[in-house]
This record gives structure tokens, C-alpha cells and sequence, in this order.
């Protein structure tokens, strides 16, 4: 049996939340998000905003350039995890298979809701008028077999639509969607299709599994079943962690290699915090740092085994800056995990112990 997947999202979350409760920043362009005299990021914006070319995780200093007329709100997180426990608790009205994939969007597997006969559209339409209801905001919303075409029709009428896709309509509607709607297409790789004359899924299709491996590494395989509207991920009520990460925007920029080793000590005593507070069913396999330059070009390092010691991460810092060598904005240092939940025969070790120093006799 087919399966029945609601992907619900929450339209322009954080910046609806602040438009309901002061009217006065309605039919304007505003944003949520940093002050720009502290080098603040937006975080969402109006469709007001958007016009101007606003976006999420801009600088707060260059959307005022694109918008002088832009007002910019200071985040309200309790306001804005209150309004998603809210929804949160519709959602689980329906199903208790609920993904939430932020505090602004969530799957929801209806597959065996008897609400409404069965019926997602109008399950997704109750959804959407509840939320309404009770927060005052609209949520878009998709319909689909599964997780992959939910989550591009959720985005396809939006602000405020639903649009489903049924199983029988599945196939054409993948086939002709741009590429660039595959989740992980970013610009470098939509470039490279672009070369190759792939536009759409469908152009996708002409290519083997080997072929697009060949072509963009491991996420050709991915790309394959996807372009295909193939996706089984089951929808998962427990998320775990994948990666943990500390970064910092600095007010000035950092002009060099040593300006950023300084920042060091600091950013890996707060990593090494935050690890302790994790669960212990999870095994660190790799470091990494991330960097972003003043042009806002930013990249990232990583390497297996990896030791939390200043210098390994040191070593990572000089590669990652070598590959701009300008000014820096931010610096981030984090791990990326194994969940050993899933995997029996892992030992967790201490990421922060130095292998090379005496070990008590046993």
C-alpha cells in the first residue's frame, strides 16, 4: 500500500510569529535576525523582504543594503518555540509519526489516520486550518508517497498552499522538476548539470547509477533513485545527532592566520563543554573547522581521527584558511559522530584524551 506523508512548513516562521503580534511591521519588509552593527545574520524574512532579495542567513549589514527600508526584529525564541510546541501537538493528533525537522516544519506519516476516511488532502487542509486558528500564521503543506516529493510540494505554492501529488502523478511530477529542487543540488553541483545539459530530473534519468557515481561521487547514487521519485526513508519520531559544532562571528574581522589560532583555545574548551553534556552512545570519528571569509566565501576541513588537541585542530585551521587567505568573519571547530545505537561492536572513546600519553596498567 502506498504510503500517505504530510510535509507541513510553517511560512516564513520566526517573522509571521513577530507580524501577528505588532501589525505594524505588516505589508513592510522585515526580517528577524543580528543587529548589523554586530555583524548579525538574518535569519527569516517577510516575502515582503524576499522581493529585494533578501534570504536567510545573510549578513544583517548587506540585506539593509539590498532593503534600506528593511526593519529588522530581534529573535523572541520563547515566543517561537512556544507557537511550535503548538503545532507539534496538532500534528500528534493525527499520528504519532511525527519528524519534526525544526521548530518550523515536520513529517507527518498518516498512512493509518482514520480521520477524514483516510484522506490526507483533507487531513493536510484540517492541519493547515487549525494552525491557523490557534497561531494566528499559515503553514504550507505537501501530499505525497513520500518524504523527498512531500517536502518539494510543501514548497511548490507556497505562501499558504497545499498541492498534492498522488501516486498515479508521482512519476510526471518528478520527472519535470528542476534539479536544483533535489535537496543537497547546491550551486557548484547545478553548475556541473547545467554543463552537462541537466536541467530537470528527467534529463537525470538518461544517466546510470555508475554513470552519475562517476560524476558526482557518492551522491550519485542518491541522485539516481531520486530523480525517479524513489525515497524510502521511513519517517523517524527520534532524530539523532549527526554532528555537534561551536562557531563564533567576530565584530572584527580576523586579517590572518595567527588572529584566527588565537581564537583557538577558546572555541575547543566550549566544544569540549558541550560534549560532555551529550549522551555516551555516540562515537566521534572526525574533527573539522569551518571557516567564512569577509566576502562571505566559506569552506570547510575535515579529517578521520582527528584529536581534540590544539594543534590537530590548528592543522585544520591553516589548511582551511590557505584556501581563501583573507580576512576571516567566523571561525567554527566541531566532531561528526557515529550513533552507536545503531551500530553494536563501537567502543566510545574519549575524544578529548591524547592517545599518546601513558595508559594505567590493567
Amino acid at each position: 500500500m502506498s504510503r500517505k506523508i504530510i510535509h507541513v512548513d510553517a511560512d516564513c516562521f520566526f517573522a509571521a510569529i513577530e507580524m501577528r503580534d505588532n501589525p505594524d511591521l505588516r505589508d513592510r519588509p522585515m526580517a528577524v535576525g543580528g543587529r548589523p552593527d554586530k555583524r548579525g545574520v538574518i535569519s527569516t524574512c517577510n516575502y515582503e523582504a524576499r522581493e529585494f532579495g533578501v534570504r536567510s542567513a545573510m549578513a544583517s549589514a548587506y540585506a539593509l543594503r539590498l532593503c534600506p527600508r528593511l526593519t529588522i526584529v530581534p529573535h523572541s525564541m520563547l515566543k517561537y518555540r512556544e507557537a511550535s510546541q503548538v503545532m507539534r501537538n496538532i500534528f500528534l493528533d493525527y499520528t504519532d509519526l511525527v519528524e519534526p525537522l525544526s521548530l518550523d516544519e515536520a513529517f507527518l506519516d498518516v498512512s493509518d489516520c482514520e480521520r477524514h476516511q483516510g484522506s490526507a488532502t483533507l487531513i493536510a487542509q484540517e492541519i493547515r486550518g487549525r494552525v491557523a486558528e490557534a497561531l494566528g500564521i499559515t503553514v504550507s503543506a505537501g501530499v505525497a508517497p513520500n518524504k523527498f516529493i512531500a517536502k518539494v510540494a510543501s514548497d511548490w505554492q507556497k505562501p499558504d498552499g497545499l498541492t498534492v501529488v498522488t501516486p498515479a502523478e508521482a512519476d510526471a511530477f518528478v520527472r519535470r522538476l528542476p534539479v536544483d529542487r533535489i535537496f543537497g543540488v547546491g550551486k557548484v553541483t547545478a553548475e556541473k548539470m547545467q554543463r552537462l545539459g541537466i536541467a530537470t530530473c528527467g534529463d537525470l534519468r538518461r544517466y546510470s547509477v555508475h554513470e552519475l557515481e562517476e560524476a558526482f561521487g557518492s551522491f550519485g547514487p542518491r541522485l539516481h533513485r531520486l530523480c525517479r521519485g524513489i525515497d524510502e526513508r521511513d519517517v523517524c519520531t527520534s532524530r539523532r545527532r549527526k554532528s555537534l559544532s561551536v562557531e563564533h562571528t567576530y565584530e572584527k574581522d580576523l586579517e590572518n592566520l595567527a588572529a584566527c589560532e588565537e581564537k583557538l583555545p577558546d572555541l575547543l574548551a566550549e566544544l569540549k563543554q558541550r560534549l560532555q553534556r551529550l549522551e555516551d552512545d555516540y562515537l566521534v570519528v572526525k574533527g573539522f573547522v569551518k571557516v567564512k571569509f569577509d566576502d562571505f566565501t566559506s569552506t570547510t576541513v575535515e579529517r578521520a581521527g582527528t584529536q581534540a588537541r590544539l594543534e590537530d585542530y590548528a592543522q585544520l585551521l591553516e589548511e582551511a584558511f590557505e584556501r581563501g587567505a583573507r580576512p576571516v568573519r567566523l571561525l567554527g571547530v566541531g566532531v561528526r559522530f557515529v550513533d552507536l545505537t545503531q551500530k553494536e561492536s563501537n567502543i566510545q572513546l574519549d575524544f578529548f584524551e591524547d592517545p599518546t600519553a601513558p595508559q594505567p596498567p590493567s
